[in-house]
């Protein structure tokens, strides 16, 4: 197969907002200063940011989603139809906390009303001449946490097939004005399969009407819809996460449950799959990719400072190896280093360490 990434080194995409950002951007939830403010603090730290990625080796290269608080209710609010409240922080008896995400609502008939990402991707595509990657939220998130109680019933009385296809086509139109803007590759990160390798939130699927069990061939379809209008040229990825605010998760639990719709049934190219600890179980699920896809292994934690090792990353490699062959895996870190704006603990400096394993640790394994 010809490999259909710009590097067998990736990432899943968001990095450390810097201090000014983040002053920033409280400045203008304050009234202090305006958007067109904003956007040149946000365009200084993406170039910024750009360079970073460059400097390590990196030849996909994102924004690293300096433009959003959440990495996905900034896009799917934007969606005609959409709405949500605010996310919540949840302090737990221990002292850490957890982000208690917002129920996504469709109210009305589910739209593309404007161009979401369209002007993030040509200031980025501005600052690199590498492959800039555009990550978004994936449309499954509009169903899994309200279910069908979250979808209006006067406007969809019946789920497949209205809702799913109006989803795909409003998807699909934001995907076209990205190709039009000069973008090929495109990643969504999806929580919701990862969230059903987990016992306790197959039970809350069950509890509220949903089979966990049919679940995964349902968003498989759903996606397909998506990837069954995507432009010519363009490669779309998904990224399964499990979770990821201030070094916190969510979900456990091996893939198995879901690895055939994922893999075998799902027509993406490639798959950003987290890897870094036993939370995902083993690499077995992977026997169930086909012959013209990719897995990207996220084996490097940006949960945790500690430094892996490029022995121990080879190790896990050919472990992976047994399962899918090698000439269809590439290597990342596990997920984004800050998926919301509060960051995970990791320091900056680290940050850049472990992009730089993933890149020699590539080069070493792939040549």
């Amino acid at each position: 197969m010809a490999f259909c990434l710009p590097s067998r080194a990736d990432h899943v995409g968001s990095f450390l907002r810097p201090a000014y950002l983040l002053q920033a951007r409280e400045q203008f939830h304050r009234g202090q200063i305006d958007a067109l403010a904003l956007r040149e603090v946000e365009d200084r730290a993406i170039a910024e940011v750009v360079q970073l990625q460059e400097s390590v080796g990196l030849q996909a290269i994102t924004d690293g989603e300096f433009r959003r608080t959440y990495f996905h209710v900034d896009f799917l609010r934007q969606l005609g139809g959409v709405h949500s409240d605010e996310p919540k922080t949840i302090v737990r008896e221990d002292g850490t906390e957890e982000l208690s995400p917002p129920v996504m609502r469709v109210i009305g008939p589910v739209r593309h009303a404007a161009d979401i990402q369209r002007a993030d991707f040509e200031y980025l595509r501005s600052r690199t001449t590498r492959t800039p990657k555009v990550t978004i939220p994936s449309p499954t998130m509009l169903h899994f946490r309200g279910g069908r109680a979250g979808i209006s019933a006067e406007h969809y009385p019946e789920l497949d097939p209205d809702f799913y296809q109006d989803v795909a086509d409003a998807y699909a139109a934001e995907l076209r004005s990205l190709a039009e803007a000069g973008c090929r590759y495109v990643q969504m990160d999806d929580t919701n399969l990862a969230y059903l390798c987990d016992p306790q939130m197959r039970e809350a699927a069950r509890a509220r009407g949903d089979d966990p069990n049919e679940l995964p061939h349902r968003y498989a379809s759903f996606i397909n819809r998506v990837a069954a209008q995507k432009p010519e040229g363009m490669t779309l990825a998904i990224h399964l996460c499990r979770g990821n605010f201030k070094s916190t998760w969510a979900a456990q639990g091996d893939y198995e449950p879901v690895a055939e719709a994922l893999l075998a049934e799902m027509a993406v190219d490639a798959y950003f799959l987290e890897y870094d600890d036993a939370r995902s179980g083993g690499f077995a699920p992977l026997r169930f990719l086909p012959k013209d896809k990719v897995v990207v292994l996220g084996l490097v934690s940006t949960k945790l400072g500690t430094l892996e090792t490029k022995d121990e990353l080879k190790r896990r490699i050919d472990e992976a190896a047994r399962y899918a062959p090698l000439d269809q895996l590439a290597l990342s870190p596990q997920c984004g280093f800050s998926s919301t704006v509060h960051g995970n603990d990791i320091a900056v400096e680290a940050q850049r360490r472990k992009l730089e394993l993933v890149v020699e640790t590539a080069a070493d394994v792939w040549g």
